[in-house]
């Protein structure tokens, strides 16, 4: 079952984030807990976990976009 990774409200006045680092590539194996992603606001950057284990799927965003909160950024198949 694929489930969508959608970026996280990560503080209240932040309108948009900058996707810094990817760190699984479709394909790899993902562990809930791990560090999946990086997004960078007002010069802070934030690691975010994965929710769920599985197998990364596509990546919606490349390293250098802005991303908006609660936007769909790729898939993992739990």
């Amino acid at each position: 079952m694929k489930k969508t990774i959608k970026l996280p409200e990560l503080g209240k006045d932040i309108k948009e984030y900058v996707l810094v680092a990817v760190n699984k590539e479709e394909g790899e194996p993902v562990e809930k807990g791990e560090v999946l992603y990086e997004v960078e606001a007002d010069k802070v950057v934030n690691e975010i976990e994965a929710e769920d284990s599985g197998i990364m799927g596509k990546w919606l965003f490349e390293e250098g976009d802005e991303i908006l909160p609660g936007q769909a950024i790729g898939e993992i198949e739990v």
